[in-house]
């Protein structure tokens, strides 16, 4: 009997992929096992594996194409099945095989998000199922057609008649309508089965009446140096950073703290422990460290917003900003604080290697919930960072270099470095997050401090 050959769930937050490159060609014997495709998520590059053994057919998906997680994209079977899809726009590809069994809508139609106007009142008179199919797919009732009861009741088949008349979107695509205010009336979707995807929403957006002729100041293509798709990771920074900045009420404190006896203490260790270690602890280890201490001794800066509610969070999963060919990546390190010196140091290299090699895992950039970022390397003192959503703040370290200072009175040359605490106002006022960063700085200036802190 033939398979069906799906894009699996890469993790809690993935919606959606692009097809980077199909591994093995329509018709080709594959095994189980065997990696037949590679998609792309907004964290890394994944290979796909066969899941059954036999002959590959593949569907209507090329390189490039955006396809919601779940989605079948081949069959795997004998020679002589086929993959067909249908034109229905209110069914996914279908599947004909040599006994021609019809197989339903495949589980990419569970994941679908349906175009529907919040804040309405859902339909009084509808039925347990209906409810609890409308809540699925995240139907308003008030908007389908009753049926049931001499046309007074909301009845499960009339959800379905509803959906199958509805325009289908990506999660990513509802969202961006919704920012942008796009109506999706009449939007014809390029995915599958006729599902709107971000590109649609975008190019519907910038199809939208803009500057008049005598206001608007176009780009000639002579003056285009270069023209790069605003896709895959780089556009869902875009989109991320664009929420935080929109979302949250950021307030910035800078403090320059001396940094003089870190640097010691860090040439001191790198001494006794490279060799043992098999590498050089650096800054980032020992400050991200610093900063897991000071989050345990003062978790309101441990935080993200709900609805509802401000959680003050348990876990401390250190965020560490990495720039990659891809562009800006964060792996996690969970439980910053309970790990040694060695143990963080170790994880954060093997995170980093995987991230720049475009083979991170699921989970390796996601769950943080408080980010660092450094930009000393490229010689920048002091800069503003954007909150990793949804955390409620991020550290930006700058650049630490020797510098003319005032000490008792006296000029002297010390090693300085700027700190700079970007925080969300909602969930943290100014003079809490100032305690948090004067702690930060006395550790780092006294390391002896932070050493007994980690007894405790």
């Amino acid at each position: 009997m033939a398979v069906e050959f799906f894009i699996p769930k890469l993790g809690q937050t993935v919606e959606e992929v692009t097809i980077i490159d199909w591994l093995v060609k329509d018709g080709e014997r594959v095994e189980h096992g065997q990696s037949v495709l590679e998609v792309e998520t907004d964290k890394a590059v994944f290979p796909v594996e066969a899941n059954a053994s036999g002959v590959i057919h593949l569907g209507p998906f090329k390189k490039g194409d955006v396809v919601p997680v779940i989605t079948t994209v081949a069959l795997i079977g004998k020679p002589e099945d086929r993959f067909a899809a249908t034109t229905s726009a209110a069914s996914t590809p279908a599947i004909e095989t040599s006994a021609a069994t019809a197989v339903n809508a495949t589980a990419a139609e569970a994941t679908a998000t349906w175009n529907v106007t919040p804040g309405t009142p859902t339909h009084p008179f509808a039925s347990p199922r209906a409810r609890k199919l409308a809540s699925e797919k995240q139907v308003d009732l008030a908007q389908v057609p009753a049926t049931g009861g001499s046309g007074v009741r909301v009845i499960e088949k009339d959800v379905l008649d509803f959906l199958a008349r509805s325009p289908r979107l990506t999660p990513v695509a509802r969202r961006v309508a919704e920012e942008a205010g796009v109506s999706l009336q009449g939007l014809a979707g390029s995915g599958p089965g006729g599902r709107i995807t971000r590109a649609d929403v975008q190019h519907a957006i910038q199809s939208e009446p803009g500057p008049t002729p005598e206001t608007a100041q176009p780009v000639t293509e002579p003056d285009v140096i270069e023209r790069i798709p605003l896709t895959g990771v780089r556009a869902i920074i875009a989109e991320r950073m664009a929420m935080s900045v929109h979302t949250t009420a950021r307030v910035t404190l800078v403090m320059e703290v001396d940094a003089t006896q870190l640097v010691q203490m860090r040439e001191r260790l790198k001494g006794r422990v490279e060799q043992e270690w098999g590498y050089a602890p650096g800054y980032n280890d020992l400050l991200a460290k610093m900063v897991a201490t000071a989050l345990r001794k003062f978790p309101y800066m441990n935080a993200r917003l709900t609805e509802d509610s401000i959680l003050h969070l348990k876990a401390i999963n250190m965020g560490m900003a990495v720039d990659t060919e891809r562009g800006l990546l964060v792996p996690v390190i969970r439980d910053a604080d309970k790990k040694s010196l060695r143990q963080f140091g170790l994880e954060f290299r093997q995170l980093v290697e995987r991230a720049r090699q475009r083979k991170s895992l699921p989970d390796d950039l996601s769950g943080g919930t408080f980010t660092i970022t450094s930009l000393g390397a490229f010689g920048i003192d002091a800069f503003t960072p954007v909150i990793n959503y949804p955390e409620a703040a991020i550290l930006g370290i700058g650049r630490i270099a020797p510098r003319p200072t005032v000490i008792d009175g006296q000029l002297a040359v010390r090693t300085l470095c700027t700190l700079s605490l970007v925080f969300d106002h909602r969930l943290v006022d100014g003079a809490p997050a100032a305690r948090f960063l004067s702690y930060l700085k006395e550790i780092i200036e006294e390391p002896y401090l932070w050493l007994s802190d980690l007894q405790e």
